[in-house]
């Protein structure tokens, strides 16, 4: 870069200097929040039924930095969007949130009331975002990672992800490890790049399932989730208390496949790259709320959280 030389106070020139020096790395602790709130399948779009109010209140309990939502009706995007500024969580009222469509309205989805998908929301004022549209599985939505940056750390990037449930194949491959591997060289494009990044959402996969090994890293291995080869470490998989290296369930009913520890099945994630991991991390699965009006609980998922220090630049 140039710069100017001075003598007494005097401009006398100036000089190249070379390139500018590259900013110092930060290392940011960030709160993370996830739920897959079944906004359609439990309720069929509504925004009155009392599942906004739950997750608001959650997101604000939990001094949430980042926040991801599964199965979302446009509709309840909006009341969450209109919840959390009136909560007054976001920074900058106007650029805090974005919206993946994958499947556009329909007469029945969501009531008739619009399109579904996911979403993602942050305290901090996001820049430009982008959509990785999945393999497909043949079926009538389209899955998307969604991710985005933030606007002051644009090193710093938050995505979300809802995997497919479907086992058949195409060309010789499972649809669902199909959408996980091409998230996996997505998300190592962006370490190429020296982007940081956190990614969550309901992965449709326990962690010891052999289509997730490419995800964590060796450092995770357990007897309860064994032989993997990947790079990332997940936010539960350190808890001493609840199935080391696996992590506490989320989704309710009976498994296909049991836990290594038992109980119900751990299907919702948050996964960090090890690499950029600062220091110890942690994760809780909470209790699902039973306040909202029409169903017997707010979600067949429990909220997902984790708390994590990373480098950045």
């Amino acid at each position: 870069m140039w710069k100017r030389v001075f003598c007494a106070g005097v401009v006398l020139g100036t000089v190249w200097s070379g390139a500018p020096a590259a900013s110092a790395a930060t290392t940011p602790t960030y709160n993370v929040w996830h739920w897959n709130i079944a906004g359609n399948t439990l309720h069929r779009g509504s925004t009155t039924d009392g599942l906004v109010d739950a997750a608001v209140s959650s997101i604000r309990n939990r001094n949430a930095d980042f926040v991801s939502v599964n199965e979302m009706c446009f509709t309840q995007y909006k009341a969450f969007q209109a919840a959390l500024v009136s909560a007054g969580w976001p920074q900058d009222t106007g650029n805090f949130s974005r919206f993946a469509e994958t499947r556009a309205a329909d007469s029945g989805l969501c009531g008739g009331s619009g399109a579904y998908g996911n979403a993602i929301f942050s305290k901090r004022p996001l820049a430009t975002s982008k959509q990785y549209t999945l393999p497909s599985d043949g079926r009538a939505e389209n899955r998307k990672m969604l991710c985005a940056p933030l606007e002051a750390e644009p090193l710093m990037k938050f995505c979300a992800v809802h995997i497919t449930t479907s086992n058949e194949t195409t060309d010789g491959v499972r649809n669902n490890e199909r959408q996980i591997n091409h998230v996996l060289e997505t998300l190592d494009g962006f370490d190429a790049a020296g982007q940081t990044y956190i990614i969550a959402g309901d992965f449709n996969a326990q962690p010891h399932y052999g289509r997730l090994n490419g995800f964590y890293a060796p450092s995770a291995n357990t007897v309860n989730n064994p032989s993997n080869t990947g790079s990332h470490r997940e936010l539960d998989d350190a808890d001493p208390d609840h199935c080391p290296g696996y992590g506490e369930w989320t989704a309710v009913g009976t498994p296909s496949v049991t836990p290594p520890c038992g109980g119900s099945a751990k299907i919702d994630q948050i996964f960090v790259r090890e690499s950029r991991i600062v220091g110890s991390y942690s994760a809780d699965s909470l209790g699902i709320s039973t306040s909202c009006t029409g169903v017997s609980a707010c979600s067949d998922h429990r909220i997902l959280i984790g708390t994590v220090r990373v480098t950045v630049g």
